[in-house]
């Protein structure tokens, strides 16, 4: 409720003093609202993801979406509230760098959430067709390989709705999804990743370091 109540006091305050990115320049209507979903995607969605992959102790938040080992549609849903905290943050934060009006925000919300449970989804990859949908865009192939349960690739291909992030700032990846395990080599334990109690506990539990580390101690 906070959350949505940041985002739409943000949408209303570009409204009311004409601030933001977008309202630096006349251009049509379906101009600004790509560039306006683009930059929400950003940093809304792609900027906050990257952190909380490399900040240690916003990561132990994070995890929790990383310990389901039969990726599927519910996996969107499988988040620590703290996390939403972090990504409803950034999503005004968003909001009020581009200046994106109201409309704008709901018509990327409704994106946002159709990507999140789309490139979850256990669909086949179309020969051919793939990889140039994953060029712009966050296919399930693409996503699926976020979800390998080692690192590099659990720092990889973090986008939402567009690819185009990954690619740009050199955090785009590919594998063979046949060869793809879903977790994370930290938390294969089924006992404790699939009770709702004990991965609630996991962001407070001393840190677990993976086969390639990023953190210290």
């Amino acid at each position: 409720l906070i959350g949505a109540t940041l985002i739409l006091k943000a949408a209303d305050y570009n409204a009311e003093n004409n601030t933001g990115l977008l309202n630096l320049f006349q251009g049509p209507i379906w101009l600004k609202v790509l560039i306006g979903i683009m930059l929400l995607d950003l940093i809304g969605a792609w900027l906050i993801h990257w952190i909380e992959h490399n900040v240690k102790w916003m990561w132990g938040f994070h995890v929790i979406h990383h310990t389901d080992q039969q990726v599927d549609v519910s996996t969107g849903l499988r988040h620590h509230p703290g996390e939403s905290v972090f990504r409803l943050t950034f999503t005004a934060l968003a909001v009020f760098v581009s200046g994106a009006s109201f409309g704008v925000v709901m018509l990327y919300q409704t994106l946002s959430g159709f990507f999140a449970h789309l490139t979850h989804a256990n669909i086949k990859a179309i020969p051919g067709l793939e990889k140039i949908l994953s060029f712009i865009f966050v296919t399930p192939h693409f996503h699926k390989i976020h979800h390998h349960y080692t690192l590099p690739y659990t720092d990889k291909n973090y986008g939402n709705i567009f690819s185009i992030w990954d690619h740009l700032f050199k955090t785009a990846s590919s594998y063979q999804v046949n060869n793809i395990t879903y977790g994370v080599d930290t938390h294969m334990d089924k006992k404790e990743t699939s009770r709702i109690g004990t991965m609630m506990m996991i962001p407070f539990q001393k840190y677990r370091f993976p086969v390639g580390s990023k953190f210290s101690e």
